[in-house]
């Protein structure tokens, strides 16, 4: 999925390029170059440049790695800037750096996943990512002609984390990194697992082509898994298992797959990987980016933000968040996500007022960056951009939203329940069978690829599922506006000795909503998913150290969701959701304390869940409330 967007971002066909005049403009005033940068161990990494004709002036360079490739290949061969918001870097006479990381499509050495960071680096032939940037950094300021001295870093996704990689470099001629979207924890809440849950759909579309071994340099893409069926969720239920898959369609060659298969707890091997364990004195200005609606990299930007507030304190750091898919500022005007609309192209705001105002204060000593406030926040609902002084903000309020008997919301604890202690046989709670061979899908319809705008769709399907339990509060009568982490605190019992606990926050419109006469979706009464979250049970307590539940016993199961930015208008309504299967986004949980990796068809079996909201088992979820 990754490796798709990304080639879909950059990489159309050059006929079609070399037809726009903004192309013939940029060959007229650019060159480009293509280079193997040496790294400290003798490894070359192949780099293309753009440099601007122009010598009145020295440039900037605007540089980012990639594992997706530089391409187009060939000097004669350029990049179509001009077909995205990237032609403001053009006309700004950037020059504009590409390169292929360490063991990807035309570089040189091994390539390695989220290759840890080294903070021990003795030796003239150690290397992270952090040392290759540097490398790169140092050979370009001192190699291209007309260049100013000042080096800035951005990129998606997993040029993201290769962004925070060139954080870590201080090379003191980078001078501003943006990682966007980063890839910054893969097992606690990015793309491939959240709270320890396998997020199968991505993780096996994406290696099953990208995770292909390349034994030497290529400009040729990896071949992609012919699916039996276009119906995803057909797909991953035939197959039935993890192992099935592995055998089936992954073999031994694809070797980060083999890593997810056998490092099925938080262990150290993951912990390397947690980018947040090492970002600590950070010397450049930081401007991290993503999106509410990122279904990838949602965990990565706001905890990489927040992690740079923690351990770097003096560094000059800033987040924006708007109501984005992923790279959505790029890839789309950003005035609407499927049904649900934004009321403005939040993108282009952003392009003008943030993005570029940055790079050209820190790089070319252009304008100001007074005016990027440290976080730019979107707030869906109200559909208003807010300018804050920290995230979350400070006059949050953290306020508990109770579940009831009735299947009703409430913000107050009910007389009796806050004060009767009651017969353990005397707990109200609500049930529900949880069955691995019928799981409850993420989307209502058949599609072939994992979509985006799953984030923000209707869930009314879902509310209709027996196997979904859904709580409502009544009308709103006033604005509820959240900012920040929503913590699910849920008492549960379960016949099992593991089960997955899906947590979804909804916005219900009222029964007379619509948007204009010409929508093409029923908006009246549309449950919209502002955030949901799943946890794997037995990680409940630790990621590292997994526990089975002790079946029909009351036990708690406390987790964060990931930030959210949403006012609740007036008419509307707070739903929430709780489910035990969300396919094929997620793996299907046997509800068996088992390694899940390895389970076998038979270790599949039905539970009853009960979700407890009495007494002291009170289940509740905890909204972080901006007072107003």
């Amino acid at each position: 999925m990754k490796l798709i967007i990304y080639l879909l971002l950059f990489i159309v066909p050059v006929s079609t390029f070399s037809q726009n005049a903004d192309s013939i403009w940029m060959k007229q005033n650019y060159n480009k170059i293509e280079q193997y940068i040496p790294m400290r161990d003798g490894v070359r990494l192949f780099t293309s440049i753009y440099i601007p004709k122009d010598t009145v002036e020295k440039h900037p360079i605007l540089f980012t790695r990639t594992p997706y490739s530089c391409a187009p290949y060939g000097s004669n061969q350029f990049r179509p800037f001009w077909q995205t918001f990237y032609k403001e870097y053009i006309k700004e006479k950037y020059i504009m750096v590409i390169q292929d990381v360490r063991g990807r499509w035309m570089s040189e050495g091994t390539f390695m996943d989220v290759r840890p960071f080294n903070r021990d680096k003795n030796g003239s032939k150690q290397i992270d990512e952090a040392s290759d940037t540097y490398d790169a950094i140092d050979w370009m300021v001192k190699n291209l002609h007309g260049n100013n001295g000042n080096v800035g870093v951005f990129g998606i996704s997993y040029p993201g984390f290769y962004s925070t990689m060139a954080a870590l470099s201080n090379h003191p001629a980078l001078k501003a990194v943006s990682p966007q979207a980063p890839v910054t924890d893969w097992f606690a809440g990015d793309d491939f697992h959240h709270n320890g849950a396998f997020m199968m759909m991505d993780a096996f579309s994406f290696y099953s082509s990208f995770g292909r071994p390349r034994p030497k340099p290529t400009t040729v893409a990896p071949g992609r898994v012919d699916f039996f069926t276009k119906d995803n969720y057909e797909f991953y239920l035939r197959n039935a298992t993890l192992s099935n898959l592995t055998k089936r369609y992954m073999g031994d060659s694809i070797l980060f797959w083999k890593d997810l298969m056998n490092h099925s707890n938080y262990d150290s091997w993951w912990q390397a990987r947690n980018v947040r364990n090492f970002i600590e004195n950070i010397q450049p200005a930081t401007l991290v980016v993503g999106g509410l609606f990122d279904a990838e990299d949602c965990f990565g930007a706001w905890n990489t933000y927040k992690a740079i507030e923690t351990k770097s304190p003096s560094t000059n750091n800033r987040l924006v968040m708007g109501p984005w898919f992923h790279g959505g500022w790029v890839r789309s005007d950003g005035s609407r996500l499927g049904n649900v609309q934004f009321g403005s192209k939040t993108s282009e705001w952003y392009q003008k007022n943030i993005e570029l105002p940055f790079f050209n204060f820190y790089l070319k000593g252009k304008g100001t960056a007074e005016n990027i406030a440290e976080a730019s926040i979107f707030f869906t609902g109200e559909n208003q951009w807010h300018q804050l002084k920290q995230w979350p903000p400070a006059e949050v309020t953290q306020k508990e939203l109770y579940l009831s008997k009735d299947k009703k919301l409430t913000w107050e604890m009910p007389a009796q329940m806050a004060t009767q202690q009651r017969p353990k046989d005397e707990y109200t709670f609500t049930e529900y069978v949880s069955d691995p061979s019928t799981p409850v899908p993420y989307t209502e319809d058949v599609h072939e690829e994992r979509t985006r705008e799953y984030m923000s769709d209707d869930q009314r399907f879902a509310s209709r599922r027996p196997d979904v339990v859904t709580f409502t509060s009544d009308v709103l009568t006033k604005d509820i506006t959240i900012a920040g982490p929503v913590i699910a605190d849920l008492m549960i019992s379960t016949t099992s000795t593991d089960a997955d606990f899906v947590v979804k926050v909804i916005d219900v419109f009222p029964d007379n909503f619509q948007y204009s006469d010409t929508d093409m979706y029923i908006m009246n009464g549309y449950q919209m998913l502002v955030r949901g979250e799943v946890m794997r049970g037995k990680f409940r307590n630790s990621l590292e150290k997994p526990e089975p539940f002790v079946p029909k016993k009351i036990t708690g199961v406390n987790f964060t969701l990931p930030d959210v930015a949403h006012t609740f208008k007036p008419g509307h309504k707070i739903m929430v959701q709780i489910q035990s299967s969300w396919f094929p986004l997620v793996d299907r949980n046997p509800q068996k304390f088992v390694d899940i990796y390895h389970a076998k068809e038979d270790d599949f079996q039905k539970a009853s869940i009960k979700v407890y909201h009495n007494g002291s088992m009170n289940s509740k979820i905890i909204l972080p409330v901006l007072n107003q």
